[in-house]
């Protein structure tokens, strides 16, 4: 079945584009062929975590404003055989593309890709919804904060409101060491806080963040830790 992912969070910070990133690479090394597009318009970054702003020529506005081909804006990683960026554009307004659009241009991806991964903005406003309206699934980004998992929670009634009734939550930055200690919510007080299953944790580490500012996937280092635990949580979403 093909399908449309949406990834989002209520609270920016969360590392929501890192997950995209590595999400799609985990799904081009499974073998599925995969296009991530980047929704963060006026901010957009994902071309950053993969190293590929430099080679950023059209993006989605002008795909739907019929300025290029589908296929001109799409950028292969040239890492993988099947995984592909579209961009956000950087200089124009959201208002110039609609729902029906997003839609529309979803369901001619389908044709060609297993995975359509949307990078959503951050909170609930007209880009979220934009976003979001042609996914078939959610998969939500917290922090083990309680601001992020009030403003998640309030993300799941969104999507919930819209018909996306599969969804998924991810735990970011989660640091063992501040466990029992009263300080941070714990895994399982998060997952008594939010309605969807919780798919994964992923434990802070400094080597996320580095990779990311270099544009390279951190699951591209295979054996390690990191890479396994993201496989894990990847496949358990897609299951």
């Amino acid at each position: 079945m093909r399908e449309v992912i949406v990834i989002a969070s209520g609270k920016g910070g969360v590392g929501k584009t890192v997950f995209t990133a590595n999400m799609g690479a985990i799904l081009a090394q499974k073998g599925f062929s995969v296009v991530l597009i980047d929704m963060n318009i006026g901010l957009r970054s994902l071309d950053i975590c993969l190293g590929m702003e430099n080679r950023i020529v059209y993006d989605i506005s002008d795909v739907t404003s019929g300025t290029c081909r589908l296929k001109q804006a799409l950028i292969k990683d040239r890492r993988f055989d099947k995984l592909y960026l579209m961009s956000a554009p950087q200089n124009k307004s959201k208002d110039n593309i609609s729902p029906e659009q997003i839609e529309e241009l979803c369901e001619e991806l389908k044709e060609s890709f297993d995975y359509i991964i949307i990078d959503a903005p951050t909170g609930l406003d007209k880009g979220f919804i934009l976003a979001a309206t042609p996914a078939d699934r959610a998969v939500i980004i917290t922090v083990p904060e309680h601001a992020a998992i009030r403003d998640a929670d309030m993300l799941d009634q969104v999507l919930e409101g819209m018909g996306i009734s599969n969804k998924s939550v991810v735990v970011n930055k989660i640091m063992p060491e501040l466990y029992g200690k009263s300080l941070i919510p714990e895994p399982l007080e998060i997952s008594e806080s939010l309605r969807a299953s919780i798919s994964g944790l992923i434990q802070y580490d400094l080597n996320i963040h580095v990779s990311a500012n270099i544009g390279v996937p951190i699951v591209l280092a295979k054996g390690s830790y990191i890479e396994k635990n993201f496989s894990n949580i990847v496949e358990r979403i897609i299951s």
